[in-house]
């Protein structure tokens, strides 16, 4: 099978941001993409998008599911097999984005991210192996971050989930050398998909999405969400072990290597320069006190930082994050 022959494509947090444009990219090499996400409202604003831009080619096929749930994503395999009869490439993009200083997050922010980008990957990666191994073909993608790579301030639940997922997708690689099945480990920098839209904000919530939006926007730092689309597609499809997207997570990963400690040091100096949350401490709760970005962005109402997110606000709008 060649990297651009058609085939059945599965795609976890298929219904916005990065999720939606990589099931627009596959659906656009000829792949029937079945993309699954929690909310049925943007998945059913997702198919008409991913149709349109994918330019007749593919198909969309939208199913409610919660990565968070392995009985949920096993009825959804299941159901594709049955009917398609087979899975090509799976791949999972389903996240959320927590932005807090430590004394603001809780356990469940903890759980939350851990359940959805580092168990999600996994009860997606373990419903589909059997089919796969079958065949002696498959190609699963996991979708990390810089984030899986260095510790970064402010996103410590995310982190953590992060680096589960990178070493879930090189340890499934390494396993499964010679079956014919290959696992991907995607990490990514800043992308602009418009997830500064959708990120949740604690602590001083204006504040950290005013330094976090813009992060996130800048061509400089941050990567176009259809350019990365395309290279997360070439990589998964050739049965790469890992896609690094930007300069920064290049650059991350070596250093890191390199000097650890020295990574870890700069990182807390960055750190102490981002705002403080209010001084009570990290809780052992499970509630996740918490704000969306588009939330934030009112509140904040700065021009300033709306003009240095502009490119980031449009892809929010392209891309079903705005609502």
């Amino acid at each position: 099978m060649t990297g651009e022959a058609a085939g059945i494509a599965l795609v976890a947090g298929a219904s916005r941001g990065l999720g939606l444009v990589l099931g627009t990219e596959l659906a656009r090499r000829g792949y029937t993409v079945h993309g699954c996400a929690r909310d049925a409202e943007e998945l059913e604003r997702a198919r008409p998008l991913v149709t349109e831009r994918a330019g007749g080619s593919g198909r969309f096929v939208p199913a409610v599911c919660d990565v968070r749930d392995p009985d949920a994503v096993q009825a959804w395999v299941e159901q594709v097999l049955a009917d398609e009869d087979r899975i090509d490439v799976a791949v999972h993009v389903a996240g959320i984005i927590q932005v807090a200083p430590l004394e603001s997050t809780t356990l469940g922010h903890f759980r939350d991210a851990v359940d959805t980008m580092l168990m999600g990957p996994v009860h997606l990666a373990l419903a589909v192996l059997p089919s796969m191994r079958e065949r002696s073909y498959g190609r699963i993608g996991i979708v990390s971050s810089v984030g899986g790579l260095v510790a970064v301030p402010h996103l410590l639940p995310y982190t953590v989930a992060k680096f589960g997922a990178t070493g879930l997708a090189e340890g499934l690689h390494a396993e499964l050398q010679g079956t014919g099945v290959t696992a991907t480990a995607v990490t990514p920098g800043l992308m602009r998909t418009g997830g500064h839209w959708a990120a949740q904000f604690a602590g001083d919530a204006t504040e950290d999405y005013a330094w976090f939006a813009p992060g996130a926007s800048l061509p400089v730092l941050s990567i176009d969400a259809d350019r990365a689309a395309r290279r997360i597609a070439d990589g998964v499809i050739a049965g790469k072990p890992t896609v690094e997207l930007t300069p920064l997570t290049m650059i991350g990963r070596r250093v890191h290597g390199l000097a650890p400690a020295t990574t870890t040091r700069v990182m807390g100096l960055i750190g102490r320069a981002l705002p403080e949350g209010p001084d009570r401490g990290p809780s052992m709760s499970s509630e996740r006190p918490q704000i969306d970005g588009a939330t934030a962005r009112r509140r904040l109402a700065s021009r300033v930082v709306d003009t240095l997110s502009t490119l980031g606000d449009r892809a929010a709008r392209r891309n079903n994050e705005s609502g």
